[in-house]
């Protein structure tokens, strides 16, 4: 590796992408590619990052496979930056695996780093958790430190185990002060506000009562029954019901849990769950049959009694009942909540993270572009999604996720 390499590299470790490009920027060898694309990247130009990249890893070719790997890592990097997180995860775990091989640590670190992030996007805790259990108790560089403990702090947040992620954000601000680095830095304290901000409303007859994390996961782990629609989910202690993908079913609990202790009547019910005004014989038979499949999913859980007038929801024990609702309004914000990190999305990767038809995130963002709430960048198949930071709530609870709380 010769001198100007060398220098790049080290401006690079330290921030600073001008200097790096200032030695390599009419290079044309594999090495000054790779070095050119990590410095667009930091610029913020993910596109040219990306190409420089691929070539840089063709220019390596199969002779060098272990700086092969190191592109490929730096590609999947910038492409989560990029929020491309439909590209495929193949070449990331091939380029893990030769890392490996060839004892290269610290980047086969940086490609665990990345592969868990990705899947914490997605909402597949429990496979990133395994991507990260590797790096426990490993020495490593206060940069990656900083990095695997801010992504041990948003694991635990995002399964309310708050003590942990407390601790784990301590963790992380310490080890960015000891790199050294300011974005690093910045992230870590951006992402440890979650703690103190709204995280969620409970609806109440006499007005909603703002909650921050700990009070929700304070919640969730009492004995009452919490119709949950931050997550779509029925729960009571350590029971839980997910409903995310039965939005019928959770359209009736939410409606039964609004009226608590009262009874919801059938003509809300059919217009909550079915969204019709003047309902006819047939709804009233398919609301009796919604219902049934609810009595039987939430069986053990809750208790759902037929009355005069409708039907009523009732807690084991003749115990609470609470409706949590998200602290922003609206059927869409779940997806104001993934937009809400500033980054620019395309709508298969909003329809990927949230599970959903793409069709269905196009709706969704025309009509928060026509209240101005989103903003469109680009056009056609380069067409991306971004929202202002939503700095006043924390969106945790609204971030997809594949695992049960425990």
């Amino acid at each position: 590796m010769d001198s100007l390499i060398s220098a790049a590299a080290r401006a690079l470790a330290t921030g600073d992408p001008l200097g790096a490009l200032k030695r390599v920027a009419l290079r044309e060898d594999a090495s000054a590619l790779a070095l050119r694309g990590i410095a667009m990247a930091q610029l913020g130009d993910y596109p040219r990052a990306r190409e420089l990249l691929r070539r840089a890893a063709r220019a390596f070719g199969s002779r060098e496979p272990l700086s092969r790997a190191r592109c490929i890592v730096a590609e999947a990097e910038v492409a989560l930056a990029e929020r491309d997180v439909a590209a495929p995860t193949r070449p990331l775990e091939l380029a893990l695996s030769t890392l490996q091989t060839h004892a290269d640590h610290a980047n086969t670190h940086q490609a665990r780093l990345v592969a868990a992030r990705r899947l914490l996007l997605l909402g597949r805790l429990q496979e990133a958790a395994a991507m990260l259990a590797p790096l426990a108790g490993q020495p490593l560089p206060p940069a990656h430190a900083a990095l695997a403990t801010l992504l041990q702090a948003e694991l635990r947040l995002r399964l309310l185990d708050i003590d942990a992620a407390r601790a784990a954000f301590a963790s992380a601000r310490s080890a960015a002060v000891t790199a050294a680095i300011p974005a690093l830095l910045a992230e870590v304290e951006e992402a440890a506000l979650a703690l103190q901000r709204p995280a969620a409303r409970r609806v109440r007859p006499e007005g909603d009562e703002v909650l921050g994390v700990e009070q929700v996961a304070a919640l969730l782990h009492a004995p009452v029954l919490v119709v949950d629609g931050c997550r779509r989910m029925l729960a009571r202690g350590a029971q839980r019901l997910p409903l995310a993908r039965r939005p019928v079913l959770f359209a009736l609990a939410r409606t039964l849990a609004e009226a608590w202790p009262g009874d919801a009547s059938r003509e809300r019910l059919i217009e909550a769950a079915f969204r019709l005004r003047n309902p006819d014989e047939t709804h009233r038979a398919r609301l009796r049959v919604e219902i049934g499949r609810l009595r039987r999913l939430a069986q053990g859980l809750a208790c759902i009694e037929a009355s005069a007038d409708g039907f009523v929801l009732r807690a084991p024990e003749e115990g609470e009942v609470a409706l949590l609702m998200p602290p922003l309004a609206g059927e869409q914000a779940q997806l104001l909540a993934l937009l809400a990190d500033g980054a620019a999305w395309s709508t298969s990767a909003l329809a990927l993270a949230l599970q959903a038809s793409q069709r269905t995130v196009q709706r969704a963002l025309a009509e928060l572009e026509g209240c101005g709430q989103v903003r469109a960048i680009g056009r056609a198949r380069a067409r991306r999604w971004l929202a202002p930071p939503l700095a006043g709530f924390t969106t945790i609870l609204l971030l997809p996720v594949a695992l049960a709380l425990p």
